[in-house]
């Protein structure tokens, strides 16, 4: 594992990137039974994330190929007074999980909100994804079992 953690790069994702999220956001939507709900294109992630700038992507490369990425965007505590850090999506493609990749990505995260001031990191997880649940218990995080995520959509 030590040899493939070498291997392994994050760099933050530029406009060239935005086939290669695209196609990360389909997997993962895939993986979560949930590719009926994917209509972001090309077009939409490079307004929104290079132009608008309304969130970042980091980008895990492999042997210098991609295998896997971080969305994110600042959120803010207005109790503590302090921005925090809201992982949207992690993902690692399946022939490279169990690799120590995914914990790699999580500490950069965690470093990165350190790094600029944030009072906390924070993501959700699907209730069946026992894996990954799994994987956050390991790494510390604690469930916010006491809050119910509510949305509107189709705005």
């Amino acid at each position: 594992m030590d040899d493939c953690k070498s291997d392994f790069i994050l760099r933050f994702a530029t406009e060239r990137d935005t086939k290669i999220i695209l196609q990360f956001i389909k997997e993962l939507a895939d993986f979560e039974k949930m590719s009926k709900d994917v209509v972001a294109t090309e077009e939409s992630l490079k307004q929104s994330l290079f132009g608008k700038k309304c969130a970042e992507v980091i980008i895990g490369e492999y042997m210098s190929k991609p295998i896997g990425f971080v969305l994110f965007f600042h959120n803010f505590s207005t109790f503590i007074g302090k921005p925090g850090i809201y992982i949207e999506d992690i993902y690692v493609m399946p022939g490279y999980r169990h690799k120590g990749f995914g914990g790699i990505m999580l500490s950069y995260m965690a470093r990165l909100a350190v790094d600029r001031d944030c009072a906390r990191l924070e993501w959700s997880v699907l209730n069946w994804n026992e894996a990954a649940i799994k994987f956050y218990l390991k790494a510390g995080a604690k469930a916010m079992n006491e809050w119910t995520v509510f949305r509107l959509s189709d705005l």
